[in-house]
């Protein structure tokens, strides 16, 4: 074989090595660009997944909100309503006190002015039937 043919066929073998190593590259670039394109995907789902649920977190948040402020407020209703019975009850107290001093009151004026009268109005000693005129 010639030196000619030899400095060929080393040529040849060079270019078809650096043909290969080109396409190897290629190949790389593309499947880099590739899974850059599915992580790029892959981050838009999970910013719209992220979006996604932090509306859920905030409308969680806000019903939250709502039902301690209801909550806050019909236990501020009872209360109140509580202070009130309390208040009325106490008034009742107080009258039921005020009517049973007029009563003792009035039970004493009316001893003083008729003795041993009873609650129903009768003298106990006046009013037997025994002991009168006999009638024949």
């Amino acid at each position: 074989m010639e030196t000619w043919q030899i400095v060929l066929i080393v040529a040849v073998v060079l270019v078809v090595l650096a043909l290969l190593a080109l396409a190897l590259q290629k190949r790389a670039r593309v499947a880099r660009v590739q899974r850059e394109a599915q992580h790029r995907e892959q981050a838009r789902e999970n910013l719209q997944e992220a979006q996604i649920r932090t509306a859920r977190a905030d409308k969680e948040q806000a019903l939250a909100e709502e039902q301690a402020a209801a909550a806050r407020r019909e236990m501020a209703e009872v209360q109140e309503r509580a202070a009130l019975t309390e208040q009325e009850a106490r008034e009742r107290a107080a009258r039921a006190g005020e009517d049973r001093t007029a009563a003792e009151k009035l039970r004493a004026e009316a001893q003083r002015l008729a003795p041993g009268l009873t609650p129903d109005g009768q003298h106990p000693h006046h009013d037997s039937t025994d002991g009168g005129a006999t009638r024949r």
